[in-house]
């Protein structure tokens, strides 16, 4: 069985052979083939296996090439990225009081929590079967959370990232959890009052307010932040 890595070094080197590739080029290049790998090695119902692969691959990859390493979530840059995310939410509605946004790693929430630093409310939202801020916060630090739910594929690492954790103990009023079912309904209802297409984990904050596990008190300015681009249809029957 190729391994991994092997399949992102040949994908890689393909593409560098190429005269004038852009680096876009190569990097999509290098996705296309871990995708295919996923399929030909028929791992798409192992989520675990396939995000600790991935990780793996790009930490050797990394280490051997001389290329940026960028985590996802859990890197002092990605978070500082996040952040901005607060800047455009202050910006562009001043007035808010509480901001619902979906977990996976925590990148976008512990940014934007430490960008408003307890200026507003900021309540993280999460599959039931995903669970990986609301163990952390039981816990008192990250914790292996279950990976399952319909957004497993952007919320579901195995547990929250260890420079998210800090913030979100002290900026993140709680953790929220969701059904597979609300999400769907509320990746419907997305589509339908507002043509916005949202996948599983886009549609998740969202869905704490469709379905009344967020309820806002009376007055109360929210904010459900939809976001991630891992859909491709409007079948949301799947």
């Amino acid at each position: 069985m190729t391994s991994l890595i092997d399949t992102i070094e040949d994908a890689f080197r393909d593409a560098v052979l190429d005269a004038d590739e852009a680096s876009a080029v190569t990097t999509t290049r290098v996705v296309e083939a871990i995708e295919l790998y996923v399929k030909t090695e028929d791992l798409r119902g192992d989520l675990e296996r396939i995000v600790d692969d991935a990780y793996a691959a790009s930490q050797e990859w990394a280490a051997s090439s001389g290329a940026m390493e960028v985590h996802p979530f859990d890197q002092h840059e990605t978070l500082l990225g996040q952040a901005t995310l607060g800047l455009e939410l202050e910006s562009q509605a001043p007035d808010i009081d509480t901001v619902l946004m979906g977990v996976g790693g925590g990148g976008l929430i512990g940014g934007v929590a430490a960008w408003f630093a307890g200026r507003k409310r900021v309540i993280g939202v999460e599959p039931e079967g995903a669970p990986t801020l609301e163990r952390a916060l039981a816990a008192g630090g990250p914790v292996d959370a279950p990976t399952g739910s319909i957004a497993a594929d952007s919320l579901a690492p195995r547990r929250i990232g260890e420079l998210v954790f800090p913030i979100a103990r002290r900026y993140v009023e709680r953790a929220v959890l969701v059904s597979d079912d609300d999400i769907r309904a509320a990746q419907a209802s997305l589509w339908e009052r507002a043509r916005v297409v949202a996948e599983p984990g886009g549609a998740t904050a969202y869905a704490a307010l469709l379905s009344g596990k967020y309820r806002a008190s009376d007055g109360e300015r929210v904010v459900a932040v939809v976001s991630g681009g891992n859909t491709v249809a409007v079948d949301f029957g799947k």
